[in-house]
Protein backbone atom coordinates (compact mmCIF):
# COMPACT_ATOMS: atom_id res chain seq x y z
CA UNK A 1 0.00 0.00 0.00
CA UNK A 2 1.02 3.83 -0.52
CA UNK A 3 0.45 5.23 3.00
CA UNK A 4 0.77 8.84 4.15
CA UNK A 5 2.11 9.53 7.77
CA UNK A 6 0.96 12.83 8.75
CA UNK A 7 2.57 14.03 11.80
CA UNK A 8 5.75 11.98 11.45
CA UNK A 9 7.83 13.49 14.07
CA UNK A 10 5.57 12.85 16.54
CA UNK A 11 5.83 10.09 18.90
CA UNK A 12 2.64 7.74 17.14
CA UNK A 13 3.70 8.93 13.34
CA UNK A 14 7.17 8.01 13.96
CA UNK A 15 6.76 4.42 14.70
CA UNK A 16 4.17 4.14 11.98
CA UNK A 17 6.77 4.96 9.78
CA UNK A 18 9.41 2.57 10.70
CA UNK A 19 6.50 -0.24 11.14
CA UNK A 20 5.29 0.52 7.75
CA UNK A 21 8.38 0.32 5.89
CA UNK A 22 8.95 -2.80 7.97
CA UNK A 23 5.53 -4.35 5.84
CA UNK A 24 6.69 -2.99 3.05
CA UNK A 25 4.37 -0.25 2.81
CA UNK A 26 5.28 2.39 0.59
CA UNK A 27 5.28 5.54 3.30
CA UNK A 28 4.96 9.34 2.59
CA UNK A 29 5.84 10.89 6.25
CA UNK A 30 5.11 14.33 6.60
CA UNK A 31 4.74 17.11 9.08
CA UNK A 32 3.60 20.53 9.29
CA UNK A 33 6.71 21.70 7.20
CA UNK A 34 5.72 19.01 4.16
CA UNK A 35 2.22 19.97 4.12
CA UNK A 36 0.02 22.40 5.99
CA UNK A 37 -3.43 20.32 6.74
CA UNK A 38 -5.26 23.50 7.38
CA UNK A 39 -4.67 24.63 3.85
CA UNK A 40 -7.38 23.11 1.93
CA UNK A 41 -6.38 23.58 -1.62
CA UNK A 42 -2.92 22.77 -0.20
CA UNK A 43 -4.30 19.30 1.38
CA UNK A 44 -6.10 18.54 -1.88
CA UNK A 45 -3.45 19.02 -4.30
CA UNK A 46 -1.27 16.98 -2.33
CA UNK A 47 -3.43 14.21 -1.92
CA UNK A 48 -4.19 14.51 -5.97
CA UNK A 49 -0.84 14.17 -6.82
CA UNK A 50 0.36 11.67 -4.28
CA UNK A 51 -2.89 9.13 -4.76
CA UNK A 52 -2.18 7.16 -1.45
CA UNK A 53 -4.24 4.18 -0.57
CA UNK A 54 -4.30 5.18 2.82
CA UNK A 55 -4.07 7.86 5.13
CA UNK A 56 -3.01 7.48 8.89
CA UNK A 57 -3.43 10.92 10.13
CA UNK A 58 -1.56 11.80 13.56
CA UNK A 59 -0.55 15.36 13.62
CA UNK A 60 -2.80 17.77 15.83
CA UNK A 61 -2.58 20.05 18.68
CA UNK A 62 -1.80 17.97 21.69
CA UNK A 63 -1.14 20.83 24.29
CA UNK A 64 -4.66 20.46 26.26
CA UNK A 65 -3.53 23.98 28.33
CA UNK A 66 -2.53 25.82 25.47
CA UNK A 67 -6.19 24.62 23.72
CA UNK A 68 -7.88 26.85 26.48
CA UNK A 69 -6.07 29.80 24.97
CA UNK A 70 -6.17 29.58 21.54
CA UNK A 71 -9.20 27.95 20.27
CA UNK A 72 -9.12 28.94 17.02
CA UNK A 73 -5.42 26.77 16.34
CA UNK A 74 -7.05 23.79 17.91
CA UNK A 75 -10.12 23.85 15.69
CA UNK A 76 -8.69 24.42 12.85
CA UNK A 77 -5.75 21.44 13.64
CA UNK A 78 -8.17 19.11 15.58
CA UNK A 79 -11.46 20.19 12.95
CA UNK A 80 -10.90 21.45 9.70
CA UNK A 81 -7.75 19.39 9.04
CA UNK A 82 -9.22 15.75 9.38
CA UNK A 83 -12.08 17.70 7.47
CA UNK A 84 -9.53 18.82 4.56
CA UNK A 85 -7.94 15.10 4.75
CA UNK A 86 -11.14 12.81 4.58
CA UNK A 87 -12.35 15.23 1.54
CA UNK A 88 -8.92 14.76 -0.33
CA UNK A 89 -9.32 10.81 1.13
CA UNK A 90 -12.77 10.23 -0.44
CA UNK A 91 -11.53 12.01 -3.96
CA UNK A 92 -8.49 9.77 -4.16
CA UNK A 93 -10.29 6.55 -2.76
CA UNK A 94 -8.16 6.41 -0.14
CA UNK A 95 -9.22 4.99 3.55
CA UNK A 96 -7.97 6.88 6.13
CA UNK A 97 -7.12 6.18 10.24
CA UNK A 98 -7.76 8.95 12.40
CA UNK A 99 -6.25 8.97 16.02
CA UNK A 100 -8.80 10.32 18.09
CA UNK A 101 -8.28 10.95 22.51
CA UNK A 102 -9.97 10.05 25.60
CA UNK A 103 -10.83 13.45 26.26
CA UNK A 104 -13.63 13.07 24.31
CA UNK A 105 -15.34 12.10 27.29
CA UNK A 106 -15.63 13.73 30.70
CA UNK A 107 -14.71 11.11 32.41
CA UNK A 108 -17.46 10.68 34.72
CA UNK A 109 -18.18 7.14 34.06
CA UNK A 110 -17.06 3.87 36.53
CA UNK A 111 -16.83 1.53 34.39
CA UNK A 112 -14.29 1.47 30.68
CA UNK A 113 -16.36 3.84 27.68
CA UNK A 114 -18.03 1.58 25.05
CA UNK A 115 -16.88 3.01 21.52
CA UNK A 116 -20.46 4.50 21.54
CA UNK A 117 -20.90 5.68 25.00
CA UNK A 118 -21.57 9.51 24.56
CA UNK A 119 -19.58 12.23 23.85
CA UNK A 120 -19.01 14.87 26.34
CA UNK A 121 -15.48 17.14 26.18
CA UNK A 122 -14.44 18.86 29.44
CA UNK A 123 -12.54 21.48 27.15
CA UNK A 124 -11.49 22.75 24.20
CA UNK A 125 -8.86 20.13 23.14
CA UNK A 126 -11.95 17.11 23.16
CA UNK A 127 -14.00 19.14 21.61
CA UNK A 128 -12.15 19.79 18.75
CA UNK A 129 -10.93 16.30 18.22
CA UNK A 130 -13.86 15.04 18.30
CA UNK A 131 -15.19 17.39 15.87
CA UNK A 132 -11.90 16.43 13.98
CA UNK A 133 -14.35 12.74 13.94
CA UNK A 134 -17.56 13.68 13.00
CA UNK A 135 -16.06 15.86 9.76
CA UNK A 136 -14.37 12.60 8.58
CA UNK A 137 -17.32 10.82 9.49
CA UNK A 138 -19.50 13.02 7.45
CA UNK A 139 -17.15 13.19 4.64
CA UNK A 140 -15.88 9.52 4.33
CA UNK A 141 -17.28 6.02 4.54
CA UNK A 142 -14.17 3.91 4.63
CA UNK A 143 -12.51 5.22 8.26
CA UNK A 144 -11.10 3.87 11.19
CA UNK A 145 -11.34 6.30 14.91
CA UNK A 146 -8.52 4.55 16.98
CA UNK A 147 -9.36 6.92 20.80
CA UNK A 148 -6.46 6.39 22.46
CA UNK A 149 -4.82 7.81 25.88
CA UNK A 150 -1.56 8.06 27.99
CA UNK A 151 0.76 8.12 25.09
CA UNK A 152 4.45 6.81 25.58
CA UNK A 153 7.05 6.72 22.80
CA UNK A 154 10.83 7.35 21.64
CA UNK A 155 10.03 10.31 19.49
CA UNK A 156 9.27 13.28 21.92
CA UNK A 157 7.97 14.21 25.07
CA UNK A 158 5.65 12.12 27.71
CA UNK A 159 5.13 11.23 31.34
CA UNK A 160 8.07 8.61 31.47
CA UNK A 161 10.80 10.84 30.50
CA UNK A 162 9.16 14.08 32.40
CA UNK A 163 9.42 11.43 35.28
CA UNK A 164 12.84 10.26 34.85
CA UNK A 165 14.20 13.75 33.97
CA UNK A 166 12.54 15.18 37.25
CA UNK A 167 14.04 12.48 39.42
CA UNK A 168 17.46 13.52 38.44
CA UNK A 169 17.99 16.14 40.45
CA UNK A 170 14.94 15.40 43.54
CA UNK A 171 14.51 13.02 45.81
CA UNK A 172 10.84 13.31 46.06
CA UNK A 173 8.07 14.53 43.76
CA UNK A 174 4.30 14.19 43.64
CA UNK A 175 2.09 12.87 41.53
CA UNK A 176 -1.86 13.03 41.20
CA UNK A 177 -3.59 10.09 42.30
CA UNK A 178 -7.40 10.74 41.15
CA UNK A 179 -7.28 10.48 37.73
CA UNK A 180 -6.95 6.51 35.97
CA UNK A 181 -6.37 5.60 32.65
CA UNK A 182 -4.16 2.91 30.99
CA UNK A 183 -0.88 4.36 29.04
CA UNK A 184 -0.16 3.41 25.80
CA UNK A 185 2.92 2.70 23.84
CA UNK A 186 3.36 3.96 20.48
CA UNK A 187 4.94 0.67 19.73
CA UNK A 188 2.08 -1.53 20.34
CA UNK A 189 -0.65 1.46 19.15
CA UNK A 190 1.34 1.53 15.54
CA UNK A 191 1.27 -2.00 15.19
CA UNK A 192 -2.55 -2.03 16.32
CA UNK A 193 -3.33 0.74 13.63
CA UNK A 194 -1.27 -1.09 11.13
CA UNK A 195 -3.47 -4.22 10.89
CA UNK A 196 -6.35 -2.20 11.26
CA UNK A 197 -5.34 0.39 7.77
CA UNK A 198 -4.60 -3.55 6.58
CA UNK A 199 -8.20 -4.45 6.72
CA UNK A 200 -11.43 -3.19 5.49
CA UNK A 201 -13.13 -3.57 9.00
CA UNK A 202 -14.14 0.22 9.29
CA UNK A 203 -15.20 2.12 12.34
CA UNK A 204 -14.93 3.15 15.44
CA UNK A 205 -11.76 1.33 17.87
CA UNK A 206 -10.53 1.91 21.64
CA UNK A 207 -6.73 1.29 21.90
CA UNK A 208 -4.65 1.78 24.53
CA UNK A 209 -2.64 -0.92 26.43
CA UNK A 210 -4.13 -3.59 28.65
CA UNK A 211 -4.79 -2.97 32.65
CA UNK A 212 -5.20 0.12 34.68
CA UNK A 213 -3.74 2.66 36.74
CA UNK A 214 -3.43 5.99 37.97
CA UNK A 215 -0.78 8.43 37.42
CA UNK A 216 0.49 8.48 40.50
CA UNK A 217 0.93 4.02 40.14
CA UNK A 218 2.10 5.27 36.83
CA UNK A 219 5.29 6.58 38.30
CA UNK A 220 5.81 4.64 41.21
CA UNK A 221 6.15 2.18 38.49
CA UNK A 222 8.12 3.99 36.34
CA UNK A 223 11.14 4.74 39.05
CA UNK A 224 10.61 0.71 40.11
CA UNK A 225 11.61 -0.58 37.19
CA UNK A 226 14.07 1.88 36.16
CA UNK A 227 16.11 1.04 39.39
CA UNK A 228 15.41 5.06 40.67
CA UNK A 229 15.22 5.76 44.56
CA UNK A 230 12.44 8.23 44.95
CA UNK A 231 9.66 9.27 47.12
CA UNK A 232 6.53 9.80 45.42
CA UNK A 233 3.67 11.50 47.02
CA UNK A 234 -0.21 11.09 45.64
CA UNK A 235 -2.19 14.32 45.29
CA UNK A 236 -5.20 14.84 44.36
CA UNK A 237 -5.78 16.88 41.08
CA UNK A 238 -7.26 20.16 43.25
CA UNK A 239 -3.49 20.12 44.25
CA UNK A 240 -2.20 20.08 41.19
CA UNK A 241 -5.01 22.60 38.67
CA UNK A 242 -4.37 23.17 35.08
CA UNK A 243 -5.93 25.89 32.68
CA UNK A 244 -7.49 22.55 30.93
CA UNK A 245 -9.79 20.06 33.25
CA UNK A 246 -8.73 16.70 32.97
CA UNK A 247 -11.27 13.16 32.71
CA UNK A 248 -10.70 11.69 35.93
CA UNK A 249 -11.33 8.09 34.70
CA UNK A 250 -10.36 7.60 31.09
CA UNK A 251 -10.27 3.82 30.80
CA UNK A 252 -11.55 2.48 27.45
CA UNK A 253 -12.97 -0.68 26.55
CA UNK A 254 -11.46 -2.48 23.85
CA UNK A 255 -14.17 -4.78 23.11
CA UNK A 256 -14.30 -3.90 19.95
CA UNK A 257 -10.56 -5.18 19.44
CA UNK A 258 -11.34 -8.58 20.49
CA UNK A 259 -14.66 -8.44 18.63
CA UNK A 260 -13.15 -7.57 15.02
CA UNK A 261 -10.17 -10.57 15.82
CA UNK A 262 -7.95 -8.02 16.10
CA UNK A 263 -5.04 -8.60 18.89
CA UNK A 264 -5.34 -6.56 22.04
CA UNK A 265 -1.97 -4.59 22.88
CA UNK A 266 0.07 -6.11 26.12
CA UNK A 267 -0.23 -5.13 29.63
CA UNK A 268 1.20 -1.97 30.61
CA UNK A 269 3.32 -3.00 32.69
CA UNK A 270 5.30 -4.58 29.42
CA UNK A 271 5.19 -2.02 26.85
CA UNK A 272 7.08 -0.05 29.84
CA UNK A 273 9.70 -2.11 29.91
CA UNK A 274 9.84 -2.73 26.74
CA UNK A 275 10.12 1.60 26.09
CA UNK A 276 12.54 1.56 28.86
CA UNK A 277 14.88 -0.60 27.02
CA UNK A 278 14.54 1.68 24.05
CA UNK A 279 15.35 4.25 25.67
CA UNK A 280 18.85 2.77 26.78
CA UNK A 281 19.38 2.28 23.27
Amino acid sequence: MKVVVTGVKGQLGHDLEKQLTARNHQVFGIDRNELDITDEAKVQAYFDEVKPDAILHCAAFTNVDAAEEDKETAYNVNALGPKYLAQAANKVGAKMVYVSTDYVFDGTATEPYEVEHPTNPLGVYGETKFAGEEFLKQNLDRYFIVRTAWVFGINGNNFVKTMLRLAEDRNELGVVHDQVGSPTYTVDLARFIIDLVESEKYGVYHATNEGVCSWYDFAVEIFKQAGVDIKVNPLTSDQFPRPAARPNYSVLSKKKITEQGFTLLPDWHEALSAYLKELKG
